[in-house]
C-alpha cells in the first residue's frame, strides 16, 4: 500500500468552469469567477473586502504595503511559520522580532509578546498554526494598547473560528493559502481580507498595479492611470474558475477532513500517552478545521524512527517547518534570543496523511502500522 502525504481534491466541476472562463472571452484576473469567489467568502466570513491573489505570499506581500513598513521597522512573527509570514515584510525593510510557541501548541505564545513591542514596533502576525486559533482577544487587545496592526496569517485557517467569529475577521488585514496542501485549493492562490475600511480603497489600488482601474470600470472615476506602489497581484480567471468549484463544495470537503481527523485522534490518543508523544491541542476558544493532524514526539530521534518506519511501509508522513531564526538567511540578523519552544516543534513535530481522498482502511492502516511502534 502506498499512501502520499497529500493529494488534492477535485470536486468534479473545476474543468466545468475553466471552459466557461475561457470561453467568455475574459480569462484575465477580475471577471465573474474571482467576483463570484470574493463575494462568497465576504458574505460567508463577514470579511468588508475579500481580494483574490495569486498566492498567500502575495497576499502578505499587500498587506506589508497596506501597513507601510519602511525600512527600520519591526515586525513581530512566529519564528516556527513559513518563510512568506516574514519575508513578505523583509521585503518592505523591516526588523523581523521573532516570537516563541506555545508550550501546547505551535502557535505564537501569546503571554510574551508584550515584552517583544518597543516604539518601532509596527505589526503583529499571529499564524494560525493547523487552522487552530491564536487567542485573538489577547493579541488584539495589544494592538490597541500600542496602536500597531494586526495582520492574521490565516493561510492553514479557511472556515475555523474563535469565539464563534471566523479566524481572518478579527485582525485589521488576513491573508489566506489556496496552494494545493490547502483545504481548499485552486493550484497556487491566496486572498487578502480586508477588515480595517481605512485599508479598503488602497488595497484595490495595490492589488491592480498602483492603478485606480477597479474604480474606472465601476464608473467611479472617467479614467485610470498610476496612483500609487503595488503589483499584478490578481490571478486569472482560470484559477478563479477552478476556485469556485472548491468553494461550492466547502461544507463536503470540511465534513470529511474533520471526520478523518478525529479518526486519528481518536485511534492513538492511547499509543501516544503511552509512548510520551503529545497529541493536538485545540483550546476551547477554537474550533477544528481539520487542515492537518500531527503528533509531536519525545524527541528528534524518535520522530525519525517513526517517519522512517511509516516509510518502509508506504506512508509518507512528513516534518513540517524550520524556525526562521535558526535559519541561514537569518541567523545573522537575530537578536540571539532563544526560542525553545519553536525549536522543539522544529525537531519532534511530525504530520501524518490527510487529504479528502483517504480512504476508511488506509486511515486504519495508518494508525495500526503506527501502533506496532514503540518507544
Amino acid at each position: 500500500m502506498k499512501i502520499p502525504f497529500n493529494k488534492p481534491y477535485l470536486t468534479g466541476r473545476e474543468m466545468d468552469y475553466i471552459y466557461q472562463a475561457v470561453y467568455s472571452g475574459k480569462i484575465s484576473g477580475n471577471g465573474m469567477f474571482t467576483q463570484k469567489c470574493q463575494r462568497l467568502l465576504e458574505s460567508r466570513y463577514g470579511f468588508k473586502k475579500a481580494l483574490l491573489t495569486t498566492s498567500c505570499t502575495d497576499a502578505l506581500e499587500m498587506g506589508a504595503i497596506l501597513a507601510d513598513i519602511k525600512p527600520g521597522d519591526e515586525v513581530i512573527v512566529p519564528s516556527y511559520t513559513f518563510v512568506s509570514t516574514a519575508l513578505a515584510f523583509v521585503r518592505q525593510g523591516a526588523k523581523i522580532i521573532f516570537a516563541d510557541s506555545r508550550p501546547d501548541h505551535p502557535g505564537i505564545d501569546e503571554d510574551k509578546l508584550e515584552e517583544l513591542i518597543t516604539p518601532k514596533t509596527k505589526v503583529i502576525v499571529p499564524v494560525h498554526y493547523a487552522g487552530v486559533a491564536c487567542d485573538m482577544d489577547k493579541i488584539m487587545s495589544l494592538a490597541d494598547k500600542y496602536n500597531l496592526i494586526v495582520i492574521e496569517d490565516a493561510a492553514q485557517a479557511i472556515d475555523s473560528f474563535y469565539r464563534g467569529k471566523p479566524l481572518g475577521s478579527i485582525g485589521h488585514l488576513a491573508t489566506f493559502s489556496f496552494h494545493e496542501t490547502k483545504n481548499i485549493n485552486s493550484g497556487e492562490g491566496g486572498l487578502l481580507a480586508i477588515n480595517d475600511e481605512r485599508f479598503i480603497r488602497r488595497s484595490e489600488i495595490i492589488w491592480e498595479i498602483g492603478t485606480n482601474r477597479s474604480e474606472f470600470f465601476r464608473g467611479e472615476v472617467n479614467k485610470y492611470g498610476w496612483v500609487d506602489i503595488g503589483s499584478s497581484f490578481l490571478p486569472s480567471e482560470i484559477t478563479a474558475a477552478y476556485l469556485w468549484a472548491q468553494l461550492e463544495n466547502l461544507d463536503n470537503i470540511q465534513k470529511r477532513r474533520i471526520e478523518i481527523w478525529q479518526q486519528y485522534f481518536a485511534g492513538l490518543n492511547d499509543w501516544a500517552i503511552n509512548n510520551g508523544i503529545k497529541m493536538p491541542k485545540i483550546p476551547d476558544y477554537a474550533t477544528n478545521n481539520g487542515h492537518l493532524f500531527y503528533m509531536v514526539c519525545g524527541s528528534g530521534d524518535q520522530r525519525n524512527q517513526i517517519i522512517n518506519y511509516l516509510k518502509e511501509n508506504g506512508i509518507q508522513a512528513t516534518f513540517h517547518y524550520l524556525s526562521l531564526h535558526q535559519s541561514l538567511f537569518y541567523k545573522s540578523k537575530q537578536d540571539g534570543r532563544e526560542l525553545p519552544q519553536s525549536d522543539r516543534y522544529t525537531n519532534c513535530l511530525l504530520r501524518l496523511p490527510l487529504f479528502y481522498e483517504l480512504k476508511e482502511n488506509e486511515i486504519e492502516y495508518i494508525i495500526n502500522t503506527i501502533k506496532q511502534i514503540t518507544k
